[in-house]
């Protein structure tokens, strides 16, 4: 009989290093599916471990930037990866979107300084926006008419405002408190997120089994 964490061969998963990994991580053992064991040091590619603590080569994973986790699994260095959806429809990568997983939830925003007048976007002459999602950005201001100015920042974009960069900001909002701080208030959602499972086309057709055996595994413990 099957053991219950056995999987068939060659399996590589992407998980974004940070909390979305523990977490993902610890949904993936509560699903019986192997997962390294103890301190992977500095290691980007680390086997799966069985439950007799042995190395197995049933699956692997990588530990990648988040915002790249979208590019291994469409380009096929990984089969399956997991992500925000936030930077799922930043990166625009065409791939297979089987389930969404219950943490990592929050929402993106367009946010404004506290004292800002309540002037409808359309009036605005040329916002000025800092954010690390400029295609999302772009594409919220395009759909309403108005012509702003994207600055893509890779830090606390919070400080846009506090510096004359920019007249606003887009950014993911979880509790608000970073906001708050800064004299900043949520004027508009563009979207919610949270973790989604996502998985390369062409390994979705090849390893059919192994991939919906995963899947159906997770679903059992959401």
């Amino acid at each position: 009989m099957a053991t219950r964490n056995k999987i068939q061969p060659s399996l590589m998963i992407a998980l974004p290093k940070g909390r979305m990994a523990s977490q993902t991580l610890d949904l993936l053992i509560a699903a019986g599916i192997p997962t390294p064991n103890g301190d992977v040091g500095r290691k980007l590619v680390i086997e799966a471990a069985g439950e007799n603590g042995s190395e197995t080569k049933n699956l692997r994973y990588i530990l990648a930037k988040p915002s790249d986790v979208p590019t291994y699994v469409e380009y096929g260095a990984a089969d399956v990866g997991v992500c925000g959806l936030d930077t799922l429809r930043e990166s625009g990568r065409n791939v297979y979107e089987p389930l969404l997983l219950p943490f990592g939830r929050c929402h993106l925003s367009l946010c404004a300084p506290a004292e800002r007048p309540n002037t409808p976007l359309r009036y605005e002459s040329m916002p000025r926006v800092a954010t690390k999602y400029p295609a999302l950005t772009a594409d919220f201001f395009r759909r309403r008419g108005v012509n702003a100015e994207i600055i893509a920042l890779h830090g606390s974009v919070e400080l846009g405002p506090l510096v004359g960069l920019a007249d606003l900001i887009v950014d993911l909002v979880e509790t608000g408190g970073t906001l708050r701080a800064n004299g900043l208030v949520e004027i508009r959602t563009i979207m919610e997120s949270q973790a989604v499972l996502i998985v390369n086309r062409a390994a979705y057709r090849l390893k059919a089994a192994v991939i919906d055996s995963l899947i159906a595994r997770l679903r059992r413990v959401i």
